[in-house]
């Protein structure tokens, strides 16, 4: 391996001189790895709203910058690192309000809705990732045929925009987190397209009927551009049906917008003491062992309590029944992964209406940590001074001790424990 600040050879401990031939140590390193991550969350998330027409010339700017700031001599300053993994928390910030308000503007107002989730019979595509518009370019290419199609995993949330869901080829949704992949497209007869992260390797009983659309690419798959979209239709028509297996129904598509609208009540319901708290849980989800922490941490949340979910770490929540309160469902679904970006603003207004901060309210923050995007959404925490946040269910790696000390400090971030009910127990009386 080799030091990315020097052309030195290192061994496990760094590089082989002390803090190194180019004077950074592991600090600077991992604040750098911490912003690297970062921003290619975040450039995920600008490519998907880039698609749809929205962009900021000032997050290109700091993307240019920040990748430079990490090139061989160049910043050996730890605070000024520090700054930059700030700001990349502040331009992720803008690239999720881009994205929320392409999604909203190019497929409709999100709404509540009831989505039909197994299979319905028939010919069948399933399509999983994240990219709402290569959903709407696959539908229309399925437009005059009876192919049904069904979204998996992060693609759920497509059924909350109208002009999604009232599609007459989209019929509902299969399956549940990215990383059941394997065993859940094995029963999905019909064919499979991916449109971006959050994929595995393919198994050799199903990988002849996987498509891509670039930059995704599998082996052993066939790559289509989105301007050949038949061509998956035509696959999906030679394959088997798919069985009528409707499993369940369930209710998403709680925006921030939906949320807002309902903002006075909640207020008055706090106030009467009819609301004791609120959680995020959600984030990313991985196949590793401790993630049922969050289960089990959800379950423990007072009745009294609103929990909001987003990303695919929903799936680790969303099979229990928490009931109803207010006459709303305690657990309310707000989208993927960028849709953090609504958290945050239901966060924002309940402290405009109580007059106090964020970090004042009676919110827990219980994340899932993963993957790139999740450190783009923790980024924009930071930046915002949001503190508190519990991540888990393992220390990042790449972050250094005294890095994680800073954070600590700082931002009274901490690590899931191995007792979830004794943490939610904490949260609340805390």
């Amino acid at each position: 391996m080799y030091c990315n600040q020097c052309e030195q050879a290192r061994n496990t401990t760094g590089c082989d001189t002390s803090p190194g031939v180019c004077g950074k140590d592991e600090d600077i390193q991992s604040l750098q790895e911490i912003m690297l991550y970062g921003i290619k969350g975040m450039c995920a998330y600008a490519h998907h709203a880039r698609r749809l027409g929205y962009t900021d010339p000032a997050v290109d700017e700091y993307v240019e910058r920040a990748l430079f700031s990490t090139m061989t001599n160049v910043n050996f300053d730890l605070e000024s690192t520090l700054g930059m993994v700030l700001e990349c928390g502040e331009k992720n910030l803008r690239v999720m309000q881009l994205l929320d308000q392409a999604h909203c503007e190019t497929f409709g107002q999100p709404s509540p809705t009831q989505v039909k989730e197994g299979t319905q019979g028939g010919k069948g595509i399933l399509v999983t990732g994240h990219d709402l518009l290569m959903l709407r370019n696959m539908l229309e290419a399925c437009e005059g045929t009876d192919v049904k199609v069904y979204t998996h995993g992060e693609m759920l949330p497509a059924h909350m925009y109208p002009k999604l869901r009232e599609h007459p080829n989209l019929a509902g949704h299969f399956g549940d987190a990215w990383q059941k992949q394997r065993s859940e497209f094995s029963r999905f007869p019909g064919a499979i397209i991916a449109n971006t992260n959050c994929v595995v390797i393919p198994r050799e009983d199903y990988k002849d009927r996987v498509f891509t659309v670039p930059p995704v690419a599998l082996p052993g798959t066939v790559i289509v551009e989105e301007s050949n979209l038949a061509q998956v239709v035509a696959r999906a028509q030679e394959l088997p049906d798919c069985p009528v297996e409707m499993t369940r129904e369930t209710t998403i598509g709680f925006h921030h917008s939906v949320i807002a609208s309902k903002l006075g009540d909640i207020v008055g319901a706090v106030k009467d003491g009819k609301i004791s708290h609120f959680f995020v849980i959600g984030g990313c989800d991985g196949a590793e062992a401790g993630r049922n922490y969050f289960s089990e941490y959800a379950k423990t949340a007072p009745d009294d309590s609103f929990i909001l979910t987003l990303g695919c770490g929903k799936y680790r929540i969303r099979n229990h029944d928490y009931g109803t309160h207010l006459g709303l469902p305690r657990l309310m679904d707000m989208g993927q992964c960028n849709d953090a970006y609504g958290a945050i603003m239901v966060a924002v207004a309940l402290a405009e209406e109580f007059d106090c901060g964020v970090n004042d309210l009676p919110l827990s923050l219980v994340i899932s940590w993963f993957e790139q995007k999740a450190v783009a959404v923790f980024c924009t925490l930071l930046h915002l001074g949001v503190k508190g946040v519990k991540l888990g269910p393992k220390p990042p790696a790449f972050v250094s001790p005294n890095v994680f000390k800073i954070l600590q400090d700082q931002f009274d971030l901490s690590i899931t424990t191995g007792d979830p009910v004794a943490d939610c127990k904490a949260a609340v009386a805390g």
